[in-house]
């Protein structure tokens, strides 16, 4: 026997390098979730399973990378060999980006955009069970636009009343905007959105159905805005709205100031007929005509003509008032002007009537409900932006307002 001390020692083995053959990876750091290419390589030196040898070595690109990746862009990710099974693109605790696979399975592509100041991981697996991840964050916004919406989550209105945005900042990119806003309906009411400037000289967008509302009719919107870029000056929006609401009873208001009297219709019935006075002829202090819509039922409010360029001719409390513009005209109880009741249109623009008959319109009247003014000696149609105006505009005109068009 040769003694142990003489039998020479076996070389070490030479360390194996492995190569990941693939697509560009631009920056990001990607892990093989299911262990690594250097311990596949190991496997298969044992005679261990191809697949799973394969399935190691999956690879995939991000199209945004780092930590200051560009936000307002949808996330693709491409595998370099084989096909796509699923890819998760997920931000922390917040939702998951939904995406499509592309029909050669080598590309996903989200279906929204990414969202300035966002920590983003991606999970992707192939058709042979492979994985790989990904992570990358965007930059915060330099500029956030902000909106307000009407009408609020769970109200009811009448069937006048649009869905109305006006936005913080300007909105250049109108189009991006308008896609990110899904309205949909009990009924599959045609509707359309229609681009306006709003009396506070901010953007503003409305969505308005062909008709007045069939009553019932329940609406949702959904904006998923974040991640929009409203455009130069405008900003990114950081985060969606969403409000639902439904229609009420079928009521018009019908006010004739030839004949200086208003009724109320509810459901084509008359429930109220009474008389009243509208803004005197001849200047400034003439009422609006075209449909209104009631905006707000503000109650006892303080009356200032100096605040709708009048002057100092009236300063008054006045009761049970009904915001029908923003330039300041209300239906509202004047009792100060009962002589010209059905007689004469003798006020400073408003439709006055009794303390009764006021008290009795603002208990049955709701927000939304269309005032249809008609009037020889008045000052013009209200404006689309100037309330909800928007039923002066013929239905043509207001689709071609829409920014997709």
């Amino acid at each position: 026997m040769i003694p142990a001390f003489l039998i020479p020692a076996r070389p070490p083995r030479p360390a194996r390098l492995a190569l990941i053959a693939g697509t560009t990876v631009l920056g990001v750091t990607l892990t093989a979730c299911s262990g690594g290419a250097a311990a596949s390589d190991r496997d298969a030196g044992r005679g261990g399973d191809a697949g799973r040898s394969k399935a190691a070595r999956a690879s995939i690109s991000v199209n945004l990378r780092g930590t200051s990746a560009a936000a307002g862009e949808p996330v693709t990710v491409t595998l370099a060999a084989g096909k796509l099974r699923e890819v998760t693109v997920s931000a922390g605790e917040g939702e998951a980006l939904s995406g499509r696979i592309s029909a050669d399975g080598r590309t996903w592509t989200s279906d929204r955009v990414a969202a300035p100041g966002t920590a983003y991981r991606v999970k992707a697996r192939d058709a042979s069970g492979g994985s790989d991840t990904a992570s990358f964050t965007t930059r915060a916004a330099d500029k956030v636009n902000k909106l307000t919406l009407v009408p609020g989550k769970n109200t009811t209105v009448g069937v006048a009343q649009p869905l109305s945005i006006v936005f913080d900042n300007p909105v250049k990119d109108k189009a991006a905007v308008e896609k990110a806003l899904k309205v949909s309906t009990s009924n599959d009411t045609e509707g359309s959105w229609g681009w306006l400037r709003d009396y506070s000289g901010r953007d503003r967008v409305d969505w308005r159905p062909k008709e007045y509302w069939r009553s019932g009719t329940r609406i949702t919107l959904d904006a998923g805005l974040n991640g929009v870029d409203s455009g130069p000056g405008g900003g990114f929006f950081v985060r969606d709205y969403a409000t639902t609401f439904t229609v009420g009873a079928s009521q018009v208001v019908k006010v004739d100031l030839d004949r200086h009297r208003l009724a109320l219709e509810r459901d084509g019935r008359t429930v109220m007929d009474v008389p009243v006075s509208g803004g005197t002829p001849g200047g400034d202090k003439r009422s609006w005509r075209g449909t209104a819509v009631l905006m707000a039922k503000e109650g006892t409010i303080n009356m200032r003509s100096e605040t709708v360029g009048l002057g100092h001719t009236y300063d008054k409390m006045v009761d049970y008032s009904m915001r029908l513009t923003w330039s300041g005209m209300y239906a509202h109880a004047a009792p100060w002007n009962a002589a010209y009741f059905g007689r004469a249109n003798h006020s400073s623009g408003c439709v006055g009537m009794s303390d009764s008959n006021a008290a009795a319109l603002y208990r049955q009247a709701r927000v939304g409900d269309p005032f249809e003014i008609t009037g020889a000696e008045t000052k013009g149609t209200v404006a689309e932006g100037n309330g909800y105006g928007a039923w002066n505009v013929s239905w043509a005109d207001w689709q071609n307002r829409s920014a997709l068009r």
